[in-house]
């Protein structure tokens, strides 16, 4: 079947969804280098308790507005699956702000650049899906370009890397969830129980972490709140005008953002290696994002 014609129109909501997609990955991008402010003088699950009181206020007053309010939303064919996505997302942002302070912003994005090409794995063993040759080939190569990332420096290997490779495999994870959860549930649903589900588990451990924070500090994370509400609203309008396969490679600039923060804005020493297998796992991340988009049309 022919497709039908462009118009300006359609060129216009097509740019428009280009927009509201860079905008959220740029405010994620500034999103992680306050978290690793945050991270490196205050408890990250205080942090994250914190921000989730912003995600949840955003989830309800989304659910809200539904067809149906909230119990439509908190209505859910899968809720022990929601449940668990949602316990498991607050964990990984914990430990992902860990990583932001203890391994670095640049580094850490570096591996978490890995996490598209781990779904691929564990989507193929665990929904059935099928990979194309190539799709695999980019799998390997991104694989690869992770170890020469956690090629150690020196005389010693720094095992602290690992806790952000755990963390890439835990988001890997929550992405099938979410991809299992949505053949059941609507995305109002999923949103609604990964801000409520993990606000509850961030609030019964969060406030033994509870701890004065400077007045400074306080306006970092009301902006910390802000940037999160903010980027999922525009990543949720880009979705609704823009297929995933435009979106997903856009997603990789957090590695070019990173490499530029962390230098310049917290003074870390990115050693070449990292670089090198940034652009691998980059380079394998694509050439697995163009094999699906070719397989799929």
């Amino acid at each position: 079947m022919p497709r039908p014609p462009a118009t300006a129109s359609n060129h216009r909501n097509l740019r428009m969804g280009y927009v509201f997609a860079l905008s959220a990955i740029t405010i994620f991008a500034l999103q992680d280098g306050i978290s690793k402010h945050l991270g490196q003088i205050y408890p990250p699950v205080f942090v994250t308790m914190i921000r989730y009181w912003a995600f949840a206020s955003f989830a309800l007053a989304l659910a809200a507005r539904g067809r149906g309010g909230i119990a439509a939303a908190a209505n859910s064919k899968a809720r022990p699956l929601q449940i668990a996505r949602g316990t498991l997302l607050v964990v990984q942002i914990v430990l992902a702000i860990t990583c932001f302070a203890v391994i670095g912003l640049a580094r850490t994005q570096a591996i978490f650049a890995a996490t598209p090409l781990i779904a691929t794995v564990m989507s193929v063993v665990l929904l059935g899906e099928r990979a194309t040759w190539l799709r695999w080939t980019g799998v390997v190569l991104g694989l690869g370009g992770v170890l020469l990332i956690l090629k150690p420096h020196g005389d010693f290997f720094d095992a602290t890397v690992l806790l952000a490779v755990l963390c890439s495999v835990m988001f890997a994870s929550y992405s099938v969830m979410t991809r299992m959860a949505g053949r059941l549930d609507p995305p109002l649903t999923s949103f609604f129980y990964t801000g409520v589900v993990g606000c509850l588990v961030a609030c019964l451990i969060g406030p033994f972490y509870w701890t004065n924070m400077a007045p400074l500090d306080w306006g970092w994370m009301a902006i910390l709140c802000l940037t999160s509400v903010t980027s999922h609203y525009l990543l949720i309008k880009a979705y609704n005008i823009l297929d995933a396969s435009a979106v997903q490679p856009l997603a990789y600039l957090s590695v070019v953002y990173a490499s530029v923060m962390g230098p310049v804005i917290f003074h870390e020493t990115v050693h070449v290696s990292t670089y090198a297998g940034a652009a691998i796992v980059v380079g394998g991340g694509l050439m697995s994002i163009w094999s699906e988009h070719r397989h799929r049309n």
